[in-house]
């Protein structure tokens, strides 16, 4: 019996979901790729020899990439909903 009723609720939600569905527009990208180059830059650096400046370009772009992907997303994510309407 319990089962019962819990599918009157989950069968709903499943097709408002399945009806209302659509991927997200693309958001500007050339950010995340741009600190993405910085720590590949940084890396071939130290691969040259060039330890302490290479950490240090590669460090700084590994937090420019988390800055700029949460960026990203958030607006992947702001598109997303606010075009439900």
């Amino acid at each position: 019996m319990l089962r019962k009723r819990r599918w009157f609720w989950i069968a709903p939600v499943l097709l408002t979901v399945a009806l209302t569905w659509r991927p997200a527009g693309a958001a500007d990208k050339s950010k995340v790729d741009g600190a993405t180059k910085r720590v590949e830059k940084g890396a071939k650096q130290i691969g040259e020899g060039h330890v302490g400046p290479g950490f240090k370009e590669m460090f700084t772009g590994v937090g420019h990439t988390i800055v700029e992907g949460a960026k990203f997303s958030g607006e992947n994510i702001k598109e997303f909903f606010s075009s439900k309407k």
